[in-house]
């Protein structure tokens, strides 16, 4: 399950192998994005094809909420076909309620 981690503002801090195949580039390789780099990588759509907002993706609500947000889109990288998934996103909260950043994973539908 491809899995994305981000940091209190929105960086990209690691995504794990499955998330690797989907954004087509090697964690290794690029280490931390902030989140301009990284929201291009791919296009979001919601269920009519419409392009979404990066503030109002799940990943940037959960950020901003700080509560969990899932939704199912549609998701394209570089030249890639579309994919059909759901996304959730989830906040970290650690010891003391103190905000960490969030958590985005996602499964085609």
């Amino acid at each position: 399950m491809p899995i994305l981690i981000l940091d209190t503002e929105g960086t990209l801090v690691f995504y794990n192998e499955p998330a690797e195949v989907i954004l087509d580039q090697r964690f290794d390789e690029t280490g931390e994005m902030p989140a301009d780099a990284w929201s291009e990588l791919f296009a979001v759509a919601d269920e009519e094809r419409k392009p979404i907002a990066k503030e109002n993706r799940p990943t940037m609500m959960a950020i901003s909420e700080r509560k969990p947000y899932s939704r199912t889109i549609w998701m394209r990288c570089g030249h890639r076909e579309w994919l059909h998934v759901n996304m959730t996103a989830i906040p970290l909260i650690g010891e003391g309620r103190q905000f960490l950043g969030a958590q985005m994973i996602f499964w085609e539908v």
